[in-house]
């Protein structure tokens, strides 16, 4: 592969960090304890008493989006995944807001960002996303921090807004577009959640979205994550499922890459399965594979001690 200045450029060996990230639990260093109050309060899943300062409304593109935004540094902006908001990072916001400004919004449609019914497109996404940056005037280029279908939103940015990009951290997610199947179910899905609600959603999918380990010994998590489900537009939602129905395939685009990728993926993950993200990562040329034990598609929920460190070690890395 060559890179943009027509070098010929060094692709790495993806690797399997098993060895390298340890499944031990390791405790993390406090926050202070102003920071450590105000994410309590942000990710307590119920209304804040009072306005916190790290959350903010931003109206952009004709909708209200809901914007955690905090810290100071190179910025890394986190886009989260279906039927999901922001607080899915609450453990990466938390720890890296100590060295860099992060930014997660809710994306139209999800947690208390306005919502678009129809369709709403990967591209309209990332679109919202530049949108967004430029009203926190943010010109240099970030670090951009994806989960599943905030995978499909990344390919989006990367093509049409190369040039606001200096990393890309990409969790669980996939390249090819929908099977017909997937897609048709997609569509189904996208008829039934408006006309009966997320309820059946929220009480199916987290079968999917965790691994077996996490389902027997963190319910309160599952649990957290069916409320997030629950309280979530069923037009957001619908519009959603149409937008990845229709989205392109971008398998053949993985080799024109060139900015340095992380590859983060539970090992038990059903969805986006460690073999498809293997092969991900050897298609983009400097790129590094991590594969996270004990974790299904929600590796930074389930397993976030491991996913920090690898995204911290990452960050700290120098550019070729």
């Amino acid at each position: 592969m060559h890179n943009k200045f027509g070098a010929v450029a060094k692709r790495p060996k993806a690797t399997d960090c098993k060895s390298v990230i340890s499944p031990v639990r390791i405790r993390a260093a406090p926050l202070p304890l102003t920071v450590a109050a105000q994410v309590a309060t942000v990710f307590s899943l119920v209304e804040p008493p009072i306005p916190d300062p790290m959350i903010k409304t931003v109206s952009l593109n004709d909708i209200d989006l809901n914007v955690f935004d905090a810290g100071s540094g190179a910025p890394v902006l986190f886009v989260h995944g279906f039927p999901l908001d922001h607080t899915m990072w609450r453990e990466q916001l938390g720890a890296l807001s100590q060295t860099h400004r992060v930014i997660a919004p809710d994306l139209r449609g999800f947690g208390r960002s306005g919502v678009t019914p129809g369709k709403v497109t990967m591209k309209q996404y990332a679109d919202d996303l530049v949108a967004l940056l430029d009203h926190l005037q943010i010109r240099m280029p970030v670090t951009l921090c994806a989960l599943s279908m905030g995978g499909y939103i990344a390919w989006q940015f990367f093509l049409n807004y190369h040039g606001r990009l200096e990393r890309l951290i990409l969790c669980d997610t996939k390249a090819a577009a929908d099977s017909e199947a997937a897609r048709e179910n997609r569509l189904q899905m996208a008829d039934l959640v408006l006309n009966e609600g997320t309820a059946s959603l929220a009480e199916n999918m987290p079968a999917k979205l965790f691994s077996s380990r996490t389902l027997e010994t963190q319910p309160e998590l599952v649990e957290e994550v069916r409320n997030v489900i629950r309280n979530t537009s069923p037009e957001g939602v619908s519009a959603a499922l149409l937008g990845m129905a229709g989205r392109p395939d971008m398998s053949a685009w993985l080799g024109q890459i060139d900015v340095p990728t992380l590859l983060i993926v539970g090992r038990d993950d059903q969805i986006s399965t460690t073999e498809k993200m293997r092969g991900m990562s050897q298609a983009i040329a400097e790129s590094t594979l991590v594969v996270v034990d004990d974790a299904g598609h929600m590796a930074p929920l389930e397993a976030p001690e491991a996913v920090n460190a690898a995204i911290e070690h990452f960050l700290l890395s120098p550019r070729d």
